[in-house]
Formats: structure tokens, sequence, C-alpha cells
């Protein structure tokens, strides 16, 4: 905080030559001091915007300050009350604190970690993807680490995995709901930037799902050079108990579940297994085959969609042949001197019966005359072409190449699909497919457009409420605390909002911006410079302040100067959503330390949960990186949907 102070002192200029401009930096730096303090954010925001709103409008006119000044706070909180998008916050809270409760995770947990078990470090990734799974059904950080704090960590911990490595997973996970969809954060920066939520959110999914491979490659190779911070598990840990029918086809038939069912269906059957439970196994069996047929199935149809042809063209092209074969045997005539049939105004007619010629031929007309008329030429009807069924075009080689790793993978798994792998995928089913329909039923209805995302987020908190009692966990006590939790959550973000509605008022009254702007753009910087210069700031932000904080108190800031140096606000909010992951892992105001040492075991100290959190913070700054090199690793999915 000193240091604040002082660089705000040494970077300013003589109070003498102070403008109002420099007390809209003062104002900014003592927000800063105050919330570093322990102030709450929302209500100093409010009360250093009305107090600089006062101080603005004293200076100006006396008489009227204290009105102007009310009236803005009205106006300030209006605007936010008004604004549609935000409505789609508590929708999406509340969708979170149901699916929570759903007792869903836990399950989750459980059948990823049985899933992963040979993989080194297991029990890390199956957290590292239980929370990526979790973030795309909630955004609430507080939530997602508490629970893996609960179910996860203690598990590493029994298994023999380090400390260090059990809370920079549980932490780095749990923090992934910030970036991957429905989140809080792209919410509020697209109300404050004025950027599409719903293309923010097309543009979220490919860096967090980076992100996520990022950190299980990193527990992998860590696991794979370092065994003991992540030993393998124990034969008892990976054990899965089979069912009666699964024990007896394993002894008598086969291990394998498709050799097993089949020859349990076809051949004599054992009276202990009744032809219902080997048919309901056998339709469990060849869901993955059938989902790869619902996938690439209408992907081939899609792609080999034959181009229309317009036949209309044609149509025409023939009738002007037809016209041009007519004016050519007319003219014809007219040279031979032949007879001619009369011509009216409504085109080429037959002459009538009765008429007869007004002269006698003569022989010598006869004989100059040819010997036979010309063939009377009709025109002719117009040639309607049946246009032909266009075919199909063929599949490019990409999609061959894509269905041939399909099938591959298909073999595998068939191959290696055991009757204690079929449990699992059951669990799988149970617990994953669930929570996946309602994912993709609310992103993939934002994503398309088929809704905005507050009619998506209604709909998710209605999936929420169905899922609960599905899995008999709906009664009171669940649906009182999740409208409990809801209600504060959504009250802290809009009165953040609010405050930060009014304190960028009072910032742009003061001519602040203009101060900042005027000093950024006299280094002459490129755009690679601004960006690099922003985003070191937003890192250094991370720590000391919260990213809600960041968002609605620095992004007003930097936005006004995007357009100077031509960057996308959309580009540059997905970089600021990556960064600003690390907020929640920086110390002092790691929040994500605090949410699991809140939870963790008594011997867990905070400093082991910083140090474990390090490299995951190096892995964010890397993702950044590669988001800056490449891109297409963000734009690419709004680029294809929206074009």
């Amino acid at each position: 905080m000193a240091l604040v102070v002082l660089g705000v002192f040494w970077w300013m200029p003589p109070f003498s030559q102070w403008t109002n401009g420099h007390l809209g930096l003062l104002m900014l730096a003592m927000i800063v001091i105050a919330i570093m303090l322990g102030f709450p954010t929302a209500f100093t925001l409010m009360g250093m915007g009305t107090t600089f709103c006062f101080m603005y409008y004293y200076s100006v006119n006396p008489a009227t300050a204290l009105t102007h000044t009310l009236e803005l706070t009205v106006q300030r909180a209006y605007a936010v009350m008004n604004n549609d998008v935000l409505i789609s916050i508590p929708l999406f809270v509340f969708m979170g604190y149901l699916v929570e409760r759903a007792n869903l995770i836990g399950r989750l947990f459980k059948s990823l970690h049985l899933a992963t078990s040979r993989i080194p470090g297991s029990l890390a990734i199956a957290t590292v993807i239980t929370c990526a799974i979790f973030a795309t059904a909630t955004g609430i950080i507080g939530a997602a680490v508490t629970l893996m704090g609960l179910l996860a960590f203690p598990a590493m911990l029994k298994a023999g995995y380090s400390v260090r490595l059990s809370s920079g997973v549980v932490t780095a996970g749990g923090t992934l709901g910030i970036l991957i969809p429905p989140s809080v954060l792209l919410i509020l920066y697209g109300a404050t930037a004025g950027v599409s939520v719903v293309q923010l959110y097309a543009g979220a999914f490919l860096p967090g799902f980076m992100l996520t491979g990022l950190y299980l490659g990193y527990i992998i190779i860590s696991a794979k050079l370092k065994p003991s911070i992540a030993p393998p598990l124990s034969a008892e840990d990976q054990y899965v108990e089979l069912p009666k029918f699964a024990e007896v086809i394993s002894k008598t038939r086969s291990n394998k579940v498709m050799a097993g069912l089949i020859g349990a269906i076809k051949g004599k059957r054992n009276a202990d297994v009744p032809m219902k439970t080997l048919v309901n196994h056998m339709i469990i069996a060849i869901l993955p085959l059938v989902a790869v047929a619902l996938l690439m199935v209408p992907i081939y149809y899609l792609m080999t969609f034959p181009t229309a042809v317009d036949s209309a063209g044609m149509q025409e092209m023939g009738t002007m042949a037809d016209e041009a074969r007519v004016a050519e045997a007319d003219t014809k005539a007219s040279e031979q001197g032949g007879l001619q049939e009369p011509q009216e105004a409504g085109g080429l007619q037959e002459p009538p019966a009765e008429a007869k010629p007004e002269a006698p031929v003569t022989p010598k007309a006869v004989t100059e005359a040819p010997e036979a008329p010309p063939a009377e030429v009709k025109p002719a009807a117009p040639i309607t072409a049946k246009a032909a069924k266009p075919a199909r075009t063929p599949a490019p080689l990409s999609y061959w190449i894509t269905f041939g790793i399909f099938v591959a993978g298909l073999v595998g798994f068939y191959v290696i699909f055991t009757f204690e792998r079929l449990e699992i995928f059951k669990m799988l089913l149970g617990s994953f497919f669930p929570l996946a329909l309602i994912i993709l039923g609310v992103l993939g209805s934002i994503v398309v457009g088929a809704a905005t995302p507050t009619e998506a987020a209604a709909m998710g908190s209605f999936g929420g409420f169905v899922l609960a009692a599905a899995y008999k966990q709906l009664n009171f006590r669940v649906i009182k605390e999740s409208v409990f939790l809801t209600a504060k959550t959504s009250a802290m973000v809009c009165w953040l909002f609010v405050g930060s509605s009014l304190f960028a008022a009072a910032f742009a009254l003061l001519g602040g911006q203009e101060v900042i702007n005027k000093w950024v753009l006299s280094f002459n910087m490129t755009p690679t410079q601004f960006m690099l210069m922003a985003q070191v700031i937003i890192f250094l932000l991370g720590w000391p302040l919260e990213w809600t904080e960041i968002i609605v108190i620095f992004m007003p800031i930097f936005i006004p100067l995007l357009p100077h140096f031509n960057i996308n606000p959309l580009f540059f909010g997905l970089l600021v959503a990556v960064n600003l992951q690390t907020a929640f892992l920086s110390p002092p105001v790691a929040m994500a330390a605090f949410y699991l040492k809140g939870v963790a075991p008594p011997h867990v100290t905070l400093n082991q949960i910083f140090i474990g959190m390090m490299p995951f913070m190096a892995i964010q700054c890397l993702a950044i990186f590669l988001l800056y090199l490449f891109p297409e690793i963000g734009l690419w999915v709004p680029s294809l949907v929206y074009k």
C-alpha cells in the first residue's frame, strides 16, 4: 500500500498544477488502497464514486451539486437494473448450487478415478476432469474448490499424494469455472465492454479445454518422473465389484463384454442369467457405437449435401433458341418470295380458311414461285427441362480421416472392454451423462443462437431441479439453501456492478480516462507492446485484488484504448479471462487457497498450499502465451458459428 501511495505522488505533478483528471487518478489509487485494507468492494466503489462526483459538480455549480450527484447515482443504478444480460447470473448460480447438491459430483469423481486408475496420477487427473465438467455446470469458484476439497483432497492424501501437488490440483482445477462457460466473469466482461456474451462463451471453450489439457499433461509428466508425489493406486482402490451375472459370464464365456454377452444370448444360457438382463447390458455396451454413428452420419450428410442447380436459366435459354429458329425461317421465306403467313399483333397465326387471293395467279408467277411453299414453322412451346436430381458431393478427405480415427478408437475400446470397465461405464452413465445433457442443452442453445444466455440459464435451472428430483435430493432444505446462496452471490455481484458503474461515471467526469489515454498514447507503443503491458498490469493486479474488482474497475480503463491499437475486444476479453485465473492463485489474496484451507486437515498449512499453486500459475502464463501466439484458439469457434 505504501508503494501505491508513493508511486502516485511521485508520478503526479505538484498540487498547484492538479486538474480534475489528476483527482480521478487519486480516486483510482485510493480505491485500491481501501480494498487492500479490507473495506467492502461494492460499497467502497459507491462511496468513492459519490464523493468525487459531488466534488466535480461542486466545482462547476455548488447550488446544484447535490442534486446532480443524486440524479447520477439513481441513473447508474437503474442502468444496471435494466441490463438484461445480468439476469442470467442468478439463474446460472442457482443451477450450479442445485447440481452441487444432487450429489452428482461425488459419483462423477469416483467413476473417473476408477476409469483413469491405470494412468499415472489418476486421482489428480480425475480431480481436474471433474472440476472441468463441474465448471461447465456452474461458474462458482468457491463451491468448486470447497466441494473438491471435501471429496478429492482427503482421497489424494490418503493415497500418499504430496500435499503440494494435491493442493495445487484442487485449487487450479477449481478455478477453471472462471473461464469455461457459463462463466460469471465473461458475463460481467461482456456487460462492461459491450461484447456479445454469446460470442465470449463460444470463444472460451477451446482456451478452457486447452488449459485443462496443460494441467493434465503436467500431472502425468510429474507423476511419471517422480512417482513418490503421486504413487499408483493399490489393487484395493482399483477393485470394481461385479454383479452376479457378470461373474457367471466371465467364468463360463469370456471376460470381454461383447463376446461374453453375444455368446450368452446366442448359445446355451445359464439359468441364473435372465435374457432381459443380457439384452439391457447389450444395449448399454453398444451405446458408444450408437453415439459415434449419431455424430458421424449427420456430419456426412451435411458435408455431402448437393448444391442446388437453378433450372430457370436452362428453360430461358431453350426458349430463346426456339425463337431464333423461328426468326431464321421467316427470314429465309421472305427472301425467297414465297407465301407467308400474315403477321398480326398477337404473333404468328393461321390465315382464315375462306380467305382467297385478291389477284389470279399467272403461270409466270407460278414458275417464279418455288415448287412447294416452305413448311409452316410454328413457334415451339417453351421447353421446360426437368431438373435432374443433383448428385451428392464427395466427402472431403478430412471427414474420412476423422471417421477412421473414430473407427480405430471404437475397435480399441471394445478390445479392452471388460465387465469391470462395463461397471465403470455404467457409473459414468449415471453421473456424467445426465450432467452432460444439461450442459449441452444450455451451452449448445447459446452457441447456436437458439436461446439468449438468460433463456438458456432459465432452462438450466429447470434442468437442475429435474436432476435433483431424479436423484431424490430435492427437498425443502436443498431448495432453501440453494435460493439463499444464490441470493447472496447475486446481490454481491449486482451491488458490485452498481458501484462499478458509479465509479466509472465519476472517473469519466473527472477526466481520468482522458489523462490515462494521453499518457499511454504518448509512448507510441505497437499493438503487441500495448497488449503485453495490459496483460502484465492485469497479472500484477491479480496479486492484491480479486477478479471482480479488476473487471469492474480496470476494464473500463483499458477498453477505450483498444480501438486505437486495432485490438479485438473479444480476443482481449479471452486473454483477460485466462490471465485472471492467476487472481485466484496468487497470494496474498488467493481466495482459492483460503477456500481449500477452510476444509483441509489441520496439518495442511497455507504455505504448502501457496507453494503447490505456483507450478499451475506458470502453466496459466504458458496458456496466455499460446493464446496470444495462436489467436485462432479463441476466435475459431466464434468465426465458425457467427459468420
